[in-house]
């Protein structure tokens, strides 16, 4: 299922440019207690407003942003990364903004700023409204994306919001600062559980205090919603009228926050462009969230990324992934640099030498696919009375573990068309197996792949289990 289609969204507000340093850090430097990084690549993207249309193009929808820049080498490589379709406004009084991050080990070691951040001149307030003129025609929505870098003073907002609402357009803000006066007039607000307490004064620490502290901002900002992001604990929305929503986070692991605010405004904007109500959009964009913070850098979700998420939040009857959109997952990752792997099995019951060699090959690589032996395919390898649980249980229990990233399943006694058809870089077994008896081994291979053959723990297996149980 699509959940998306390629609408138009708008988005205004403060771009600026991320570079990421990865690479290893094995020592300290003798210099200052400070880690040793040993550079592996580099990375360039645009962020802040530049990576919401980053993120609604990759969910298959059609970005229209504008923004400004500087006259400088960080403002050409910017909007060189944006690519013609972005209005970009550079200009020689202006600084582009630059984050420099370093990585090591999956985690930031420090970060760099190089910005002047200074309010938009008259001239080029003018400028951003007439290339917002020129964005909205077509639009299905509006982000305004505030990094309080300059674009969105309190004259362009209002300008915005009106040339919005005149539109029939729907404005969505991710604010900054504590004065939300300026957002007077969009249809919903988006700020984290930090900027939330910060332009409230409140607690927000449970839901009841988030729940009071959104209202106390609608009580005080007239605007048709506030939508709370709180990290681990989920999302709320609470509209001017009518009952509050929350929906739990469901990121599995958190490696990197950077950019998670901006998948989840742009997944929210594409839906509300689509004609999704609010809170059906919320769940879009908490499902896009999780998926990106598991992510290093700068990240987004993709359109696939995101269907496989919402499959996943479905349970029994959405955990098996379909072969065509199991191999798009599969190739996105690849593109993105990411390690693939496979593994494959009847996991009728799940014991601990399942759990254990799946995670042994989650080791191996960046994501892993399982891909489990359809019903009918169980019962030609162990006998008429497997499987005990049919493939629907049997994936959503796999599926709910931490080391899997999705799960597939095939007719055949064998995982070869599998194999070929998702064509992973690690394909897993246990060491019962010698490598030459593995099945796909040797295509795997062909294409520059490696076989894993990993530790089994001893006296683990279903048909033991089931044969004590009297089955």
């Amino acid at each position: 299922m699509t959940p998306l289609e390629g609408r138009r969204v708008a988005v205004l507000g403060d771009a600026m440019l991320d570079r990421f340093l990865y690479g290893a850090a094995e020592r300290l430097s003798p210099e200052a207690p400070v880690p040793v990084v040993r550079l592996a690549r580099r990375d360039s993207m645009a962020g802040g407003a530049g990576n919401v249309a980053r993120n609604i193009a990759a969910l298959g929808g059609q970005p229209a942003l504008v923004a400004l820049a500087g006259e400088d080498a960080d403002g050409a490589e910017l909007a060189a990364l944006l690519g013609p379709g972005a209005r970009l406004l550079r200009g020689p009084g202006r600084r582009t903004t630059a984050k420099l991050r370093v990585i090591a080990a999956r985690q930031q070691v420090v970060r760099v700023d190089e910005e002047h951040a200074a309010p938009a001149t008259a001239a080029e307030e003018a400028a951003l409204l007439v290339a917002l003129d020129g964005a909205l025609p077509g639009a299905g929505a509006l982000v305004l994306s505030d990094y309080g870098k300059g674009v969105l003073t309190q004259a362009v907002c209002r300008a915005a919001i009106a040339r919005a609402r005149a539109a029939g357009v729907p404005c969505l803000v991710d604010p900054k600062g504590t004065d939300y006066a300026r957002y007077a007039g969009a249809d919903a607000l988006t700020p984290n559980a930090k900027e939330l307490a910060e332009a409230t004064g409140l607690p927000v620490a449970t839901d009841a205090e988030a729940e009071a502290a959104c209202r106390a901002l609608l009580a005080r900002v007239p605007v048709g919603a506030v939508l709370a992001t709180r990290s681990e604990k989920g999302m709320l929305l609470v509209p001017r009228d009518g009952a509050p929503a929350r929906v739990p986070a469901v990121a599995r692991e958190v490696f990197d926050v950077s950019g998670a605010g901006d998948t989840a405004i742009a997944t929210l904007a594409l839906a509300v462009a689509n004609g999704r109500g609010l809170e059906a959009a919320m769940r879009l964009a908490n499902a896009a969230a999780g998926v990106v913070v598991g992510k290093l850098g700068t990240a987004t979700c993709s359109a696939a990324e995101l269907d496989h998420a919402l499959r996943e939040a479905e349970g029994a009857e959405g955990a098996v992934l379909p072969w065509a959109d199991a191999a798009r997952l599969v190739r996105e990752w690849q593109g993105q640099g990411l390690r693939v792997g496979l593994a494959n099995g009847c996991f009728d019951v799940l014991h601990a030498g399942h759990v254990r060699l799946l995670r042994d090959a989650r080791r191996h690589c960046d994501r892993l696919v399982v891909a489990l032996n359809e019903d009918a395919s169980v019962a030609r390898l162990k006998g008429p009375s497997r499987p005990l649980n049919p493939l629907g249980d049997r994936a959503a229990v796999i599926g709910a573990l931490a080391a899997v990233d999705a799960v597939v399943a095939f007719a055949e006694d064998t995982p070869l068309q599998a194999i070929l058809a998702l064509r992973p870089d690690r394909l897993f077994k246990g060491s019962d197996y010698r490598l030459d008896q593995v099945v796909g081994a040797a295509e795997v291979a062909s294409w520059g792949g490696e076989t894993v053959l990993l530790d089994l723990l001893p006296g683990r297996s279903t048909t033991a289990l089931v044969r004590r149980a009297g089955g």
